[in-house]
């Protein structure tokens, strides 16, 4: 008897539906065609253990099993389930009328219970669009499946459970998930907050100026002087996500399998800090298989790269495409993946291998020269894509000792949320731009025009500084953060000033 079963492949951030067809005839043997990968054709052992231990008969014929469309690799040991309840309808053992219009996905343990897959987020959307009505899955992947409107998500614990459910004899109650209640109620859970920082006013105001106008940022100075301590606390000046943004962020989270059991949703902008030992596909995603990558699942939030002069210059270099098109590609033989890659770069650095060059109390120990090989670890190209520099200095006791809490967080992003309002409105027409870290050269021209006063001094920095024409741009886009900040519709003389003098790592005298 040959019957279909409906499973689905992650591709990127996207889902594709997998048709299973599972014929058995007379004979003896076992064929698993449509390009399976070792994965896959090990579901055999697998299932054969669960059935035994869960009273079902895998039938002792010919059993042929198509992954169609054949050309697409099919990868992992979510097929499982799909192909169990495939071979368990194709020997009568269940009814066959649920199939049609279900979903199934999900690995099998040898006792029979279900095991939590990758991606499940993105199968349900694209099943949802396929017109199908259920999707049977894993009971830990439930939640965040439930998410998608329109499909009724039944979370299971055992291939048992699934047969019973399918013969009718149990009740499986579908998984509900109030979207918008579990966006909401968990909007501002941020754990960090700005208040705890003491002191450091002019680290918060840059901080908050790349909070405003989605820069990337380097905050260079001394052990302990709390350059981690500030860059934990910027996902909470962020605007707070969109539903749209959640939505996307979710998806990254789910095809990495990142999602705990608990979380349907993503309500806070994503904090990612990896180690410096990280490899290239880690960070910017790809692998045999591609996964997506730290800088992606970073999505919409902050990617927080502490120690950056002890990442390997490959690492940081395959960065620098992705930070200027916002979108990684992984190119393989066989197909393409592309992964969003839309963050906040915070980077921090000790100036020195001894960490107190320009330190007020300490001595740096570094010799000649030193100071200028640490910081030339960081490539120019890449320096040129940051847009502030900020050295920050060690918090004086009278500031630590100082009773009074610092601005809460909330005050922060209120002016942020305001600036970033006047970047929405001016950037309605142009397609995917939304803040002034997003613009071209064509919109800068447009936006960021100056008085002869400010073009003075800007003419004066580049001059001075040697500053490429990459930091020039950045230099505009920072002063026209600076103006939205404090909501004047021109660029003014001292808002070009303050941006200009966040390029420290460009000064001559800088290391030497």
């Amino acid at each position: 008897m040959l019957v279909k079963t409906y499973g689905s492949a992650v591709v990127g951030v996207n889902a594709i539906p997998i048709t299973v067809e599972v014929d058995v005839d007379a004979g003896i043997n076992f064929l698993m065609v449509g390009l399976p990968d070792s994965a896959v054709k090990e579901s055999q052992h697998r299932i054969i253990s669960a059935f035994t231990n869960n009273g079902l008969r895998f039938p002792h014929q010919k059993i042929v099993i198509n992954m169609a469309p054949a050309d697409i690799r099919k990868e992992g040991s979510a097929y499982d389930l799909t192909i169990a309840i495939g071979i368990l309808a194709a020997s009568e053992q269940i009814p066959d009328t649920l199939l049609s219009e279900t979903i199934i996905m999900g690995e099998l343990s040898l006792d029979g219970s279900l095991k939590p897959v990758k991606g499940a987020l993105v199968i349900a959307i694209e099943a949802r669009d396929q017109g199908f009505k259920n999707f049977i899955l894993p009971e830990e992947n439930a939640r965040e499946a439930a998410i998608v409107g329109g499909l009724q998500v039944y979370g299971a614990s055992s291939i048992r459970q699934v047969v019973d459910f399918m013969k009718g004899d149990v009740q499986i109650e579908p998984t509900v998930v109030n979207t918008r209640e579990e966006f909401y109620n968990r909007l501002n859970s941020y754990e960090f907050d700005f208040c705890d920082v003491k002191g450091q006013e002019n680290i918060k105001r840059a901080l908050e100026i790349a909070a405003a106008g989605g820069h990337n940022v380097i905050l260079i100075g001394p052990p302990g002087a709390g350059k981690t301590m500030l860059a934990k606390r910027l996902p909470s000046i962020l605007p707070p996500l969109s539903l749209e943004e959640a939505l996307e962020t979710t998806k990254i989270h789910s095809v990495a399998g990142k999602l705990s059991r608990d979380t349907a949703l993503l309500s806070v902008r994503p904090f990612r800090s990896p180690h410096h030992t990280i490899s290239d596909a880690g960070l910017v995603g790809g692998g045999t298989f591609p996964q997506p990558g730290e800088i992606s699942l970073a999505q919409n939030g902050v990617l927080f790269l502490d120690e950056l002069p002890e990442f390997k210059r490959t690492v940081l270099e395959v960065m620098r495409q992705p930070m200027e098109d916002r979108v990684v590609t992984i190119s393989r033989a066989r197909h393409t993946v592309e992964y969003p890659a839309s963050f906040m770069l915070v980077a921090a650095m000790n100036p020195c291998p001894c960490g107190y060059y320009n330190h007020p109390e300490v001595e740096c120990s570094c010799g000649p020269g030193i100071v200028q090989k640490y910081l030339n670890r960081i490539s120019g190209p890449l320096m040129d894509r940051i847009d502030l520099h900020v050295e920050v200095t060690p918090v004086p006791f009278r500031d630590l000792s100082e009773m009074q809490p610092g601005e809460k967080s909330a005050i922060v992003r209120e002016r942020v949320v305001k600036a970033r309002e006047i970047q929405e409105k001016r950037y309605h027409d142009c397609l995917g731009v939304h803040c002034n870290a997003q613009m071209s050269s064509r919109m800068q021209r447009e936006f960021c025009r100056l008085d002869s006063a400010g073009s003075a001094i800007l003419k004066t920095a580049m001059e001075r500084l040697g500053l490429s024409a990459r930091a020039y741009d950045r230099i505009l886009k920072v002063a026209r953060t600076i103006a939205d900040l404090d909501e004047s519709e021109n660029i003014r003389t001292e808002h070009m000033a303050e941006a200009i003098n966040y390029r420290s790592l460009d000064r001559d005298s800088w290391g030497r």
